[in-house]
């Protein structure tokens, strides 16, 4: 999922996002404001991804969710 599109749905996204994600909170959430390349950086910091590994799961994810 290219950014533009990835930005589109963020707002769908977000719910799910926390469901997801535990650890990531609400302000997180808020400052990521659509950012692929955000929540993949903030995922790496939460949960030790790598940045390979946090793309991945941003597409697992979201091609379950759609």
């Amino acid at each position: 999922m290219n950014q533009d599109v990835f930005a589109g749905r963020w707002k769908q996204l977000r719910g799910q996002a926390k469901e997801w994600w535990g650890q990531v909170t609400d302000d997180e959430l808020d400052q990521i404001e659509g950012q692929r390349d955000k929540l993949a950086g903030l995922l790496q910091v939460k949960y030790g991804y790598t940045k390979e590994q946090a793309e991945q799961e941003i597409d697992r994810r979201i091609d379950r969710a759609a």
